[in-house]
Order: structure tokens, then sequence, then C-alpha cells
């Protein structure tokens, strides 16, 4: 009954941080509006024409794709996480990003005013490189460590076709350079239509595989005992991570850390419990990338600061810190 009580405050609390981080995305910005404005535009009052536009048009669909990317890659990290039992494994890590962020310097190389095609590209490498670790790591038995260093692997080997065309062209790099910080500035609703609905799919199809996901902290051999296809769950789980992490970069660019950083939070507010940890990673992560991206346009204003700025100067010293507390207990 305690544990229950406890659960409902956190998941109560984050909701409602989570809705009053949505509410500042929207009633602050470059812009100043007065309450009555804000109001007036919100419900496309007649005289409130210029407010209309800025709420409608440019605030409300970034502080869609603020939540949703959060919510995306928070997700992709839970179930990577869950799916190697590495605490460490995050989307940026294993190789999803770098992959999204070769394709699109070969698209601005190749297709340099296709501005439109950057994210498809985005999208079609991250998934592209999920699958080609999966086929490797498949020859081990989708064991969890080779998972992983054939996510390094990519990593690098993407790393160094992204530094190859930069050397061959450098307005692609100065048009990658935009993408690789990641950022929510000039996204519209259009941008969302076709990636919000693959992270709400994810979103179910891992609460679905929860159940069985949890018994993977005891090791494969007894997960198989009892039952569980380790291997399939296992597929199935970086897959659904690979299209979440796949859609969230589509529109949002490389955003480092979020993956790594959440679900650790979410762990520490709800236990060791994957489907809570699996309900709650993505509303922890919405909070993160909206009050980030609220920080950077506020902070420095009239300059902008993207948000994948401030989620690295979160990011890297958990990391660092996560890597040697790892190494202590070695």
């Amino acid at each position: 009954m305690k544990t229950q009580r406890r659960d409902a405050a956190v998941f109560g609390g984050a909701l409602l941080l989570l809705f009053l981080s949505a509410i500042l995305s929207l009633r602050f910005g470059s812009s100043h509006l007065t309450t009555a404005e804000f109001f007036g535009g919100m419900l496309a009052l007649e005289g409130y024409g210029k407010a209309t536009v800025i709420l409608r048009a440019i605030r409300l669909p970034r502080m869609l794709a603020g939540l949703f990317a959060g919510a995306g890659l928070a997700l992709s990290g839970t179930l990577l996480q869950r799916a190697t039992d590495n605490p460490l494994a995050a989307p940026n890590i294993i190789g999803i990003n770098a992959g999204a962020g070769f394709f699109v310097m070969l698209s601005l190389f190749f297709f340099p005013a296709a501005f439109w095609l950057q994210p498809f590209a985005a999208f079609g490498g991250a998934m592209l490189t999920a699958l080609m670790i999966l086929a490797i790591s498949h020859r081990t038995g989708l064991d969890k460590t080779a998972v992983v260093l054939c996510g390094v692997a990519f990593s690098a080997l993407f790393g160094a076709g992204i530094s190859f065309f930069s050397v061959l062209n450098q307005d692609a790099l100065a048009s990658y350079t935009q993408f690789s910080i990641g950022g929510l500035q000039g996204v519209t609703m259009r941008d969302l239509y076709f990636p919000v609905p693959i992270i709400l799919l994810c979103f179910m199809g891992a609460i679905l595989l929860s159940r069985k996901l949890e018994l993977f902290c005891l090791g494969d051999s007894l997960a198989n005992s009892l039952g569980v296809s380790v291997r399939r769950v296992r597929l199935l789980a970086l897959i659904l991570a690979a299209a979440s992490a796949a859609a969230a970069v589509s529109f949002a660019g490389l955003l480092g850390f979020v993956g790594l950083l959440v679900p650790h939070t979410a762990r520490k507010l709800v236990g060791n419990n994957t489907k809570k940890e699996i309900l709650l990673s993505p509303i922890c992560g919405g909070i993160l990338l909206l009050l980030a991206d609220l920080a950077g346009r506020l902070l420095f204003s009239p300059t902008e600061v993207p948000v994948g700025v401030f989620t690295a100067l979160l990011g890297v010293p958990f990391f660092l810190t996560l890597l040697v507390g790892r190494k202590r207990h070695a």
C-alpha cells in the first residue's frame, strides 16, 4: 500500500511537472506576449492574430517536438539498457545516432538543396544502422555484449565517414553542424505527422514486452529457463528502441545523452521495475527536453542556444559519474 501511494505521488508529480513545462514552453519565448495575448492567441480570438500565429504555428509545434523527442529518446534508452543489461547503453552510444548523422551528411553532400530529405535520411540511417548491428550480433546469438560492441564499432565507422565527406564539402559540414547539435528550431506540425505515431507505437510495444524484459536482470540462461525467448524478446526490444530513437532524431537532430540520463532518473524514482520505468521515462524525457529548450531560449536571449548543448552539459558529467561508479564496483 505504501509503495502504491509513493508510485501514485511520483507519477502524479511527473505528469503535473510535464504539464507545467508544456505551459511554460508555450508561454515564454523570444517574442514577449502578455497574459491577454497568450490566452487570446491560444483560443484564436479576434484581434489576436499575431499571437495566434506565434503560439499555434511556432510554439505549439516546438512544444510537441520537445515532448515527443524527449519521450522517444528516453524510451529508446530504457529499452536498450534493459535489453542489454547495460546501464551505459543509449542511442548515441551504440551507433544509432551516428548512423542517422552519416546518412544526413550523405544527403547534404549529394543533394545539398533537398532539405526536405534530411528527416527521412536521419530516420532511414538510424534504422539501417540498427538492422546492421542486429544482423551482425545475430551471429553471436544476440549476445548483449556483442550488440554494444557492434554499436561502438559502427559509431567509429560512421564518424570517420562524416569527417571524410565534411573535408570534401565544407558547405555540407556547415549544414550538418546544426543537425548534429540537435535542436527544435523551425519544427512544424507537418514534421511530426510521421515520427510521432512511430514513437507512440514503440511505447505501446514496450509496455507489452515489459514483463518479459523484467526477467533479463536474472541473466539469459535463467530467463530462458523461465520460459522467456531471450533472443526474440531482445530483438524486438532493440528494434523498438531503434525505431523510437530514429523517429526522434528525424526532427530533433542528434540530441545526446537523453536516452542515458532519463532511464536512470526514472529508475531512482520507481525502483527496479521495468514496466514502471517504461511508463515514467517518456514523461521525464519530455520534461527534460522542454525545460532545456526553454532555458536555451531565455537564458541568453536574444541569442538562442540549441537544446542539444544543454543536454550535453547535463549528460557528459552524468556519463562519467556512471563510468567511474561501475569501475569502483567492478
